[in-house]
């Protein structure tokens, strides 16, 4: 195994310290067919952030996930928030995009309408009804 120029140890090493930043290292030995939907994806972001990107992209992370399994995607990206991390994340979840934003977007046909900080977006009359 090579990825990245590492040798098998220091990737299989760096792989689990993201396992265990996104609260999964028990995981490590199944298939994603063993796991569920919440933890496919925390494994999918444990993946993305083996290659220590500057920006992460989320579209929709909590779209196809039962309820229940939503906080805990929605609680590691939020530790990457707080940890730093650049993000741009696409979401229905406004709730979450309140706490963890710094710059809120809203878009209608493709067009910006709205752009403001999390307060302003959402408790000062803007251009748009959110």
């Amino acid at each position: 195994m090579r990825g990245r120029g590492l040798g098998a140890a220091e990737a299989s090493d760096l792989a689990m310290h993201y396992l265990e930043r996104v609260k999964i290292p028990e995981q490590s030995w199944k298939y994603p067919s063993q796991l569920s939907g919440g933890q496919q994806q925390r494994v999918a972001i444990a993946r993305a952030l083996c290659m220590k990107p500057k920006l992460m992209l989320f579209d929709e992370p909590t779209s196809a996930l039962d309820p229940e399994m939503i906080a805990e995607v929605l609680d590691v990206i939020s530790q990457l928030a707080n940890d730093g991390m650049t993000m741009v994340c696409v979401t229905h979840e406004m709730g979450f995009a309140r706490q963890v934003a710094d710059i809120m977007l809203f878009m209608d046909q493709g067009e910006i309408v709205e752009m403001a900080p999390p307060k302003q977006f959402f408790f000062e009359a803007g251009k748009c009804q959110v």
